[in-house]
Order: structure tokens, then sequence, then C-alpha cells
């Protein structure tokens, strides 16, 4: 899903670190710094997957009309509403970060006992139900906000 004729992250750091001037950097190639909207990535992913936007809210465990609204670039996502989505298309970590990346939110950090509890269970394949319960028995907020709903 990436433009092929883009740098790379790596090659675009090395340009950064290379140039004497931070005005020149960033007007040298525009194209070198556009990400997709949300919208447009989940939108394309679920193309490319034959999924349909419907199943990938459900197994995200998103309200009906929130997750229309992310699809359509009405609303924006939280973190944890990323991750969710991550569940929802049944990704894997590198997956899961891409989609954090371009939400331009804060990636897995595994030094994070919440976030290496995700990472486990998005490599582990383990359902968004599941994973709010393990989430729950290790005493991490869950994913959404949502209070304890075991007790």
């Amino acid at each position: 899903m990436e433009n092929e004729n883009r740098l790379s992250t790596q090659e675009l750091l090395e340009l950064l670190f290379k140039e004497r001037s931070l005005e020149s950097f960033l007007s040298r190639d525009e194209s070198s710094f556009l990400m997709p909207s949300f919208s447009e990535y989940i939108s394309r992913l679920c193309k490319m997957r034959g999924a349909v936007a419907e199943h990938i809210i459900m197994r995200a465990d998103i309200e009906k009309s929130y997750g229309h609204q992310l699809f359509s670039g009405k609303r924006n996502p939280s973190r944890d509403t990323v991750i969710q989505m991550a569940f929802g298309f049944e990704s894997d970590v590198d997956q899961a970060q891409m989609l954090l990346k371009v939400a331009q939110k804060t990636l897995l950090y595994p030094r994070v006992k919440r976030d290496s509890a995700i990472i486990y269970c998005l490599h582990n394949r383990i359902s968004i139900v599941d994973t709010q319960i393990i989430l729950h028995d290790l005493d991490l907020p869950l994913l959404g906000g949502r209070k304890n709903e075991r007790d």
C-alpha cells in the first residue's frame, strides 16, 4: 500500500541528518511526508483484503455508527480505537503498528505492561474479547476505556 517511488523512512532520516537547514529539508519533496488519512487507509485495507467494514467494526468491538464514522472520515480515532481496529482487521503486530503510525498515535511499546499484553495478544491472534479478559486479569486498563466488566 505504500508508494514504491517514495523514500523509505530510513532514507528520509539520513537525508534529514545530512541537511544543513530544516526549512530546505521540509520543502525538498512534499510527497515524502504524505500519509493517507486513517479513513483512507482502513478503507483501502478493507478493499485489499476483500473485507466488509461492518465485519471489521464488529470484530473490533466498536459501536457500529462510530465505526462507520471512522471509515467515512467523520471521526478520528483514539489510540485505543486504533488498537481495537487492529484486532478487527486481525492484524499482526507490524500491521497494528502501521495503523498506529497512519493514525499518528504512539506505537505499542513493550516496556509498558499494557502494551506488552496487547502485543502478546496480537502476536498470538487472541480475540479482542479474550484480550480484554487478559487486561482485566492483569489489572490493566481495558481497551476503549471500559470499566472492569467482569466485576
